[in-house]
């Protein structure tokens, strides 16, 4: 009998846990619902875009193609005018990894003026780079460029954190070619639900308030 009421309640939990990753799903993909970009034409003028962090080779000392996807996906945009300044956040925890680096000097060497490029260095998440942008550099309204996937997650926090936000979306890599990283996005979705409605999640670090004076 112990048997069968333990395997009744491991069923039970089983079905709880997909019915929530499904209800986290949901909430995601509702709150970037009207607020994604596909062609830059289509893209609102926007003062600053907040540019999520990646690394930019892989363990195999390939180059990251979701990285040069998004600094093309942000180079297009400021040479259309679309955007006056851009906000690198990402990770640079520990000696030799350095995000926020990586990506602006493949942003100079794109074109984009480095007085236009501001970094964020303590972007370790994605939570923690949306309310940065908004509690440390400032900002009210940005356009977050980074995979559409990505994208979504994002804009999740930033409306749940109060950051006016619509999202571009950079080329994606097809599923075959990356894909633990979108079995890896499901579970961060979830995470990311938790994280607003029920451990109430801050960032690593905060801060005084520092000036985007390069806008």
């Amino acid at each position: 009998m112990k048997l069968k009421r333990w395997l009744k309640i491991v069923g039970l939990l089983a079905v709880a846990t997909v019915i929530f990753t499904f209800v986290c799903q949901f909430l995601v993909l509702q709150a970037a619902n009207g607020r994604l970009y596909d062609s830059s034409a289509a893209v609102p003028d926007q003062r600053v875009a907040l540019l999520l962090g990646c690394v930019k080779t892989l363990g195999n000392n390939l180059p990251n193609r979701f990285f040069a996807y998004r600094i093309k996906a942000t180079t297009d945009l400021f040479k259309a005018g679309k955007i006056k300044a851009v906000l690198v956040s990402g990770d640079n925890s520990h000696d030799g990894y350095d995000e926020p680096t990586d990506m602006k000097e493949a942003l100079i060497a794109a074109g984009v003026p480095e007085s236009k490029i501001t970094c964020d260095y303590a972007g370790f998440r994605t939570l923690d780079s949306v309310v940065r942008a908004r509690k440390v550099f400032g900002q009210t309204q940005v356009i977050i460029i980074s995979q559409r996937f990505h994208n979504e997650r994002a804009l999740y926090l930033a409306k749940c954190y109060g950051l006016d936000a619509i999202a571009f979306n950079a080329q994606s890599v097809e599923l075959e070619g990356a894909p633990k990283t979108y079995i890896r996005e499901v579970f961060a979705r979830v995470k990311a639900v938790m994280d607003v409605h029920v451990l109430h999640t801050q960032p690593k670090f905060l801060g005084p308030l520092v000036k985007l004076e390069r806008e």
